[in-house]
């Protein structure tokens, strides 16, 4: 079940359409799309591709987007947890980070200007547009197991431009 939890008030939201009015609030985009597609762990990025075409090439021409490709994230992948440190450390992107989540599931952390540090857990069906600039970071938990369609206009814009303040070290107790 997707879910948001706001740290300052503790305050755990589950219901999707209060979870979409809440991200909106925020400049989030948040949208929940059906999963039908039975993958396999070995699924390739193709196939995981071909399986959402329908609802991913309208997607992104009406929005502009170029291009996609798959992060398949799971314990069997080496060096995980150097990974999951990139991940982890606060950030922004120079263009939307849009991820639509077909398998799994990922906690997705942020600290807006004027707003408590918040989190939402991320499961299959559910797509998340992060806005240009915004600070935030992922966890994919200590035993990943995550299938997500990254979606860019520019594939250079989802490199990382690391805040350095170390917000995220508060919150390393709470994870998946």
């Amino acid at each position: 079940m997707t879910t948001l939890y706001q740290t300052e008030s503790k305050q755990t939201l589950t219901d999707p359409a209060t979870i979409k009015d809440f991200l909106k609030s925020h400049g989030i985009w948040f949208e929940q799309w059906e999963t039908p597609a039975q993958l396999t762990q070995e699924a390739s990025q193709a196939d995981i591709l071909a399986a959402y075409a329908d609802v991913l090439d309208p997607f992104m021409a009406a929005n502009g987007y170029q291009s996609a490709d798959v992060v398949n994230i799971h314990s069997g992948i080496e060096n995980y947890q150097a990974i999951r440190e990139k991940f982890l450390a606060e950030h922004t992107h120079s263009e939307d980070e849009v991820r639509f989540f077909v398998a799994g599931q990922g906690l997705f952390w942020f600290n807006l200007d004027g707003t408590a540090v918040f989190n939402v857990c991320c499961e299959a069906g559910d797509l998340i547009s992060v806005p240009q600039g915004t600070k935030h970071w992922f966890d994919a938990g200590p035993v990943p197991n995550v299938k997500a369609i990254r979606i860019f206009s520019d594939t250079a814009g989802w490199t990382p431009h690391y805040t350095g303040s170390q917000v995220e070290q508060q919150y390393r107790a709470i994870t998946l």
